[in-house]
């Protein structure tokens, strides 16, 4: 008991350090240091503090650092980096980037009424408009036949080898990113050149002037906001396509975060992962607010470690376990079935493997629960696996005529609802393939209607008159990482029926809670291995 004490008390001790070593390192990361004396010779000098007349310019070039062979596409006359605008534009594509090629844009900020390339006081930035990807497979219905692409044949009459007949390519092909964010630093921040930060560095750009070294405003292209929901593919008749070029201003703080937040990006994709993944971590700093997202790190952090203490509860419930007295059985073989079920519908939508990974080894573990519950064993003779099955005693029986019980009763109400939106999505919904539609079917059961077979078990309970026999630790620590999620998902804007939909399983656990008030433990009576609560484990008498 110490030593499970011991180790539980050194995981919540790491979790406390990591938390206030994050804490450390966002401070950092979101706090710069002024320069004290602004007649230092250490300070670094806004340019912008002179309010200078200043242009925008973004040209389109085949080569990021041709200074030939440049289209120009967009350009504010009066550009004010304090102001906030979004514009639209056509951008003629070439055709070599018609052919799968790739195509940049040349974004500069320098004074007004001079040539770019001619003004040393400018600031460049390059940002790439194409990227490559495997084009989305085309949904059909499964019982008309109808592929949706057939829609867009007239729209694109000469489609890629391999796309226009229903199917996709299984090769990345060029996709336009239609959205260009840009951002300026509007604070006029007095840099110390002792505690000038790295990440800034890299975008700074100065020119002495007298004894006074001044730096040019902060340009940054947001990489972040380049979405997949954003692209469009590009292929032999997309002539021109549209360009959405939105400008903001930017404090520093903010800028030095996302500057982080993109490199991490960019080494994720360094590692392998593709713009499908690299496109769901976007979405928690893009789709966020920043203060919202602090709060959200706080609450994932907490999260982590219940579940790793429900994780840690149990594993040690389920190893020590010997009786499935009180423990429905069809419950433990549904969160099986399940979890299966969630990792084939996971790998089917090509999800990231951050969750794909996690998801795969629950369900190895839920089908170690189940070998444990039915007491399977397994050997190998002759290389081929035999199955044996344990007995069950009399108590195990009578909870398994409770169980059977309660899933018929449960049967009424479940598999017509299961079948009744099978059949709707056959008819109205469209999918990949049919193996697409049995996989959404099943998962839109487990989602829908997977809280009804934790129903069981509370009829067990009531049977039974006793709840000893559940892992309340886990139990605990699972129902408040649901509470959390639940909280989450009505704090954020979602449908009033998914709001509600998502206590359903804190009623289900407050019924629990009650069934522990009224059918209390009885800590005199003595468990299957023959020790009361209230006994301590006698010593072996010494030997001398």
């Amino acid at each position: 008991m110490f030593l499970k004490t011991s180790f539980t008390t050194l995981i919540v001790g790491v979790f406390v350090v990591y938390v206030l070593h994050t804490c450390w390192v966002m401070y950092g990361i979101v706090y710069t240091k002024p320069c004290d004396s602004p007649k230092s010779d250490k300070c670094i000098l806004p340019f912008l503090a002179g309010n200078p007349k200043l242009q925008l310019s973004i040209y389109t070039a085949l080569q990021p650092n041709a200074e030939g062979g440049h289209t120009l596409i967009h350009k504010e006359d009066l550009f004010d980096v304090n102001s906030k605008f979004e514009r639209v534009v056509n951008v003629s594509l070439p055709k070599k980037t018609r052919n799968n090629g790739t195509l940049y844009a040349m974004i500069f900020v320098h004074q007004a009424g001079v040539n770019p390339w001619q003004d040393q006081r400018k600031v460049h930035s390059v940002a790439q408009l194409t990227t490559y990807m495997v084009p989305k497979p085309a949904e059909i219905s499964l019982i008309s036949r109808e592929d949706q692409t057939m829609k867009r044949r007239d729209a694109n009459p000469a489609p890629r080898e391999g796309i226009g007949s229903g199917g996709a390519s299984d090769h990345p092909t060029s996709h336009w990113r239609s959205r260009l964010t840009l951002n300026i630093v509007s604070d006029h921040f007095l840099f110390d050149r002792d505690y000038l930060p790295a990440d800034v560095h890299r975008y700074l750009r100065v020119f002495q002037n007298g004894k006074k070294i001044v730096y040019l405003p902060l340009l940054f292209v947001d990489e972040l906001s380049n979405r997949v929901k954003d692209l469009v593919e590009i292929n032999s008749t997309s002539k021109e396509l549209p360009l959405t070029i939105s400008y903001d201003s930017i404090s520093l703080g903010r800028l030095r975060f996302w500057i982080h937040m993109q490199d991490a990006v960019y080494s994720l994709q360094q590692f392998g992962f593709t713009e499908k993944d690299a496109d769901e971590i976007k979405g928690i700093f893009v789709d966020t607010n920043l203060y919202f997202l602090a709060l959200t790190f706080f609450v994932a952090a907490f999260h982590l470690l219940f579940d790793f203490l429900a994780f840690k509860n149990d594993i040690s419930f389920w190893k020590q376990k010997k009786s499935m007295v009180g423990m429905s059985s069809k419950a433990v073989l549904w969160r099986c079935f399940s979890t299966i079920v969630i990792v084939l519908y996971l790998f089917d939508e090509q999800t990231s493997l951050l969750v794909l990974i996690p998801a795969g080894i629950g369900s190895i573990i839920e089908v170690w629960k189940v070998k444990k519950a039915f007491k399977i064993q397994v050997s190998w003779k002759g290389g081929k696996p035999t199955f044996q099955y344990g007995k069950s005693d009399e108590s195990e029986r009578r909870t398994e005529e409770y169980d059977t019980l309660a899933m018929k009763y449960l049967s009424y109400l479940l598999y017509p609802l299961c079948i009744g939106g099978a059949v709707y999505a056959l008819i109205f919904l469209r999918y990949k393939s049919w193996y697409s539609w049995l996989i959404n079917s099943l998962v839109n059961g487990v989602y829908a209607f997977g809280f009804l077979f934790m129903l069981p078990q509370l009829f067990v309970n009531y049977k039974l008159k006793s709840v000893a026999h559940l892992p309340w630790k886990a139990f605990m620590y699972k129902a408040f990482n649901t509470f959390i999620d639940d909280v989450f998902a009505f704090i954020i804007t979602m449908p009033t029926s998914h709001r509600l939909a998502c206590f359903r399983d804190d009623v289900v656990f407050l019924i629990y809670l009650y069934q522990r008030w009224l059918y209390p433990v009885d800590k005199t009576r003595v468990n299957e291995y023959g020790v009361s609560y209230d006994e301590k484990p006698k010593r072996k008498p010494h030997k001398d």
